[in-house]
Parts: structure tokens; C-alpha cells; sequence
């Protein structure tokens, strides 16, 4: 492991997101860091895990924990996959690659953005563990079913369609740093907003000799190619996912399908309706609508309405393996994790990823032993205490 990422400088995911703020441009490390509006939702994702507190057993010997799980029936080393993230190309060359990389060395799964800056198979060809693929309907329908056919040939195995985004949410930090003008390849109209990358000339090197600034070389729109970096948000509004086009999106993939982004027990029993394989607890990383719950608050309202019928993810929030202990034990078969790999891989590539993976899997360990625990099939809620209003089911709109 590389001095720049191992202990004592890098101790936990909170290093990691320190040194990938120094090397990054405001305009990259903002991307990955913010969140909608007034961030509550991104804050409070995190502070809802501190509402949940362990109830150990003592004086039990653990000389070893299992990590293990399954999902969708594939087994996996570890109970936390890597997030779908769009753009990482910003953070470090190459930077799916890398991400898939370290994922498959860890024993897990890495799940691909549609709005990734690396082709799908390339991906595929750098893991040697499971790959997902995320599904936007960006381009239209006949777009989104040429990625799935390619999806499918490259052997990604399984399909993740977010239903969150009918709209980009108003990330404001991207609005100040000028996200817009600098993807607009106008000189003038980026002006004001280079020095930003100028101060940052070692990431600025990486960047250029990378390409500059990326396509999406999975969303191939007829008649023009891979489609430019752009305004994802103009795109995004224009390929809204209904409930309706998960019939045709189950019959063009012919395979496991997961629903992510949702919010509410009665969404996910309408997604179970419509097919789901798996669903994903998400509110995006409060990235979208600014004043959600935090996903671990929504948790057991979405295991009180599917049970065991289901495998339930969930993602948000999480920096340490005690996170990812408490989702287990509301009854997340396995979690997402997003910017706490991302920080890694701006700080330090493929290295940086590697270093966030063996913290969490250090934590998880640690965690499991604190608590009398050998495995985390064994986690469930009698190993916490959390607030007695989460409980509570939300009830329907029509009969409040």
C-alpha cells in the first residue's frame, strides 16, 4: 500500500476525503462532495446513524467473523458493493477502471454509471469480480436498449435502474464552480472558472493526458456518436423511468433487475409488483430532493412492507464499517457504498479505493467482535436500540 494512503496519514474515510480535496479541483472534488440544496438531507444521512446505538453481547469469543453474503444469490466476501457514480473519469484517469478493479480484488461488486467516461466493456474486461450495470434512459429508448444488448454481451449481471431522477436535483456548489460554462468547450465562457483547475496543475496533467474532458461512450446517440458532456440535467428530464418501462426494460435484459431510489414502503411494493429482483433503499446521496429522511430512517418502513420477499440494499451516508453493521441489522442484506471509495479515488486512484475498501472491511471486523458477533448473517435488530417513532409506518397519502 502506498505511504500517501496507508495509516498513519489515512486512518478512516474522513483522511481519504482530506487528501482527495487537496489534489482535486474544486469543480471535481464539489461534484462528488455535494448534494441538493441546502445539503440537509446529505447531513443528515450521515448524523441519522448516530441515532442508532449497539446493544453488544459480552464475553464471547470471536476469533474470526464471516463478512459474507449474498445477493441476487451471488455470493460476495464482503456485505458492501461500490456505488454506481457518474463522471469518475474527473477524479482520476481511468477512473472506472480502477474502481472495478479493486472491487473484484476485494471479492465484491462494482456497478457501472450509464453516465461513466469508460466503455462498458472495457470495464467489464478490468474486473474480476461481478459488474453491474446502471441504467438512465438518456438518449431515448432505442439508445437505452442498445447499452443493455451491450450490457448483456459484455457480461454484466445484473441491471440497476434508478427511478429518482424525472429531474437533475439543484446541486448549487456545481451552479458557483461553473459546471455548466467549463463543459461548454468555450474558452470565454469558461474563463473565470480555469483558475480553478490551473491551481491543481498534477490533476490538471492526468486530466489532459486522459483525454480532457469525456464523453459518454455508453449512451451512443444515432447520428452523432458518444454523447458529449453536456447538460446531463437537460438529458435526464427528457428520459423520466415510469413504472410502465420496466416491463420493457425486463424483456430487452432477460435478467436480474434492481430498483433504485426508493423512499417509501409502498414503492417498494410496487416495485416488487413490477418485477424487482432487488431494490436499493436511496435517496441518492442527497443529491436530489433536498429534505427526504435519511435512507437508514426509511429502512424499516421498507422491510415492515416486503419482509424476506426481496433482497433490500440500501446506500447513503456511510463512512465506516459500524454503518454498515447498523444497516445490517434494520435488515439490509448488503449497502452501496459511494463517496467513501470515491475520496479514494481521488486521492489516489486505484490505490486510494483499494485503502477505503480495507478500511471498511477492518471496521466491519472490528465491529462484529465488539459485539459478540461472528457473522453478519447473524446481524438483526436485536443487536441495537434505535429510536421508537422509526417503528412508525408512514402512512399512505389517501388514508391520512
Amino acid at each position: 500500500m502506498p505511504a500517501r494512503v496507508s495509516a498513519p496519514r489515512v486512518v478512516n474515510i474522513a483522511d481519504l476525503r482530506r487528501l482527495a480535496e487537496r489534489r482535486l479541483p474544486r469543480v471535481a472534488f464539489d461534484y462528488v462532495d455535494g448534494g441538493a440544496e441546502d445539503e440537509r438531507t446529505l447531513r443528515e444521512n450521515c448524523r441519522a446513524f448516530e441515532a442508532v446505538t449497539f446493544r453488544p453481547r459480552c464475553a464471547v469469543a470471536t476469533e474470526t467473523c464471516d463478512l459474507r453474503t449474498t445477493v441476487l444469490g451471488v455470493p460476495l466476501q464482503l456485505p458492501f458493493l461500490l456505488a454506481p457514480i457518474g463522471s469518475t473519469r474527473l477524479f482520476y484517469p481511468l477512473g472506472e477502471v480502477h474502481a472495478a478493479r479493486a472491487a473484484g480484488a476485494a471479492g465484491t461488486a462494482y456497478i457501472l454509471s450509464t453516465l461513466s467516461g469508460t466503455r462498458l466493456e472495457d470495464v467489464k474486461a478490468a474486473a474480476s469480480g461481478p459488474v453491474w450495470y446502471q441504467l438512465y434512459l438518456v438518449g431515448g429508448h432505442d439508445v437505452a436498449r442498445a447499452a443493455i444488448a451491450r450490457a448483456k454481451s459484455a457480461g454484466f449481471s445484473a441491471l440497476v435502474v434508478t427511478i429518482d431522477t424525472p429531474v437533475s436535483g439543484l446541486r448549487e456548489r456545481d451552479v458557483r464552480n461553473g459546471v455548466r460554462e467549463l463543459a461548454s468547450r468555450r474558452l470565454w465562457t469558461m474563463l473565470p472558472y480555469l483558475p480553478q483547475l490551473l491551481a491543481r496543475p498534477r490533476w490538471l496533467a492526468g486530466f489532459l493526458a486522459d483525454g480532457g474532458l469525456m464523453k459518454f461512450p455508453n449512451v451512443v446517440l444515432p447520428g452523432i456518436g458518444p454523447m458529449p458532456y453536456a447538460d446531463v440535467g437537460a438529458a435526464l428530464e427528457k428520459s423520466v423511468v415510469a413504472w410502465h418501462d420496466l416491463r420493457w426494460i425486463r424483456d430487452a435484459w432477460q435478467g436480474p433487475i434492481v430498483v433504485k431510489g426508493i423512499h417509501t414502503g409502498d414503492d417498494a411494493r410496487r416495485a416488487i409488483d413490477e418485477g424487482a429482483d432487488a431494490i436499493v433503499v436511496s435517496n441518492h446521496g442527497g443529491r436530489q430532493l433536498d429534505g427526504v429522511p435519511p435512507t437508514l430512517r426509511v429502512l424499516p418502513e421498507v422491510m415492515a412492507a416486503v419482509g424476506s420477499r426481496i433482497d433490500v440494499l440500501m446506500d447513503g451516508g456511510i463512512r465506516r464499517g459500524s454503518d454498515i453493521v447498523k444497516a445490517m441489522c434494520l435488515g439490509a442484506r448488503a449497502v452501496l457504498v459511494g463517496r467513501a471509495y470515491a475520496y479514494g479515488l481521488g486521492a489516489a486512484g486505484e490505490a486510494g479505493v483499494t485503502r477505503a475498501i480495507e478500511i471498511l472491511r477492518t471496521d466491519l471486523i472490528r465491529t462484529l467482535k465488539l459485539l459478540g458477533c461472528r457473522s453478519v448473517a447473524d446481524l438483526d435488530q436485536s443487536f441495537v436500540d434505535m429510536p421508537a417513532d422509526w417503528l412508525k409506518p408512514t402512512p399512505h397519502p389517501a388514508l391520512r
